[in-house]
């Protein structure tokens, strides 16, 4: 992949760590408190308690299940742990605003997030796999972002809009699901800099499953590619 072909973006851009993450992917690929509560226990949703067998890095898709467009690398564990915080839109360390649309932070000490991301250089375009450990439902996931249509971020000095709207229908194979649009508009920058995001969400046991296609700029993101990875995962947690 010739990632110095790319547009290039500045420092403070949202779109920086983006790339810096596919260097630092290409280069390896070439060398909560407990707390006591009074009452009679509730059973949690099977969703949010049932653990999936298996490290996550186990479960990850390899490379070479990627659409052949889009050559693919496993990300090493750091990285993994920042491009998956990037996949919201908002990113670690960043505040937003409504308060309330902060998305939920990994518990610490957790099974890291596993991430495969592939590369089509001829559209700039990327595709990102993520498996990650969740007890948050993905009914809450949905009434979260269904208030939080519209939100502003800001980290390390630079700020962007970042937009979200759930699409209708949601992919099946998974115990619950969501599909959506996600724009980020960054408050200073050139055309080319906006970054349009199509992702489907899903849980199987307490695996959440998201496989999101991500372009710049004027491209538009590859919903097929992204139908055939979530599958593709739903299928390799749900055998697991």
């Amino acid at each position: 992949m010739n990632v110095a072909q790319a547009t290039p973006v500045r420092a403070g851009d949202p779109g920086l760590r983006r790339w810096w993450l596919g260097l630092v992917a290409v280069s390896f690929a070439l060398t909560g408190c407990a707390q006591s509560v009074s009452g009679t226990p509730v059973a949690e949703s099977a969703v949010s308690v049932r653990q999936i067998d298996g490290s996550l890095a186990e479960l990850l898709p390899a490379p070479s299940q990627f659409p052949a467009r889009y050559p693919a690398v496993v990300l090493p564990a750091q990285a993994a742990t920042a491009a998956a915080a990037d996949l919201d839109g908002v990113g670690a360390g960043a505040t937003v605003s409504p308060a309330k649309c902060t998305p939920v932070e990994a518990e610490p000490g957790g099974e890291p997030a596993a991430v495969a991301v592939g590369t089509d250089d001829a559209s700039r375009a990327t595709l990102t796999v993520e498996l990650s450990r969740s007890a948050e439902p993905v009914s809450s996931l949905r009434d979260r972002l269904g208030e939080c249509g519209l939100i502003q971020v800001r980290r390390a000095g630079a700020g962007s809009t970042v937009t979200t709207a759930l699409d209708r229908t949601a992919p099946t194979g998974t115990d619950d699901a969501i599909a959506l649009r996600r724009t980020v508009v960054p408050e200073v920058g050139g055309a080319g800099l906006t970054q349009t995001m199509q992702t489907s969400i899903g849980q199987i046991g307490d695996v959440r499953i998201t496989v999101t296609s991500m372009t710049f700029g004027a491209g538009q993101p590859d919903t097929a590619a992204v139908d055939e990875m979530f599958a593709t995962t739903a299928a390799a947690v749900r055998g697991s």
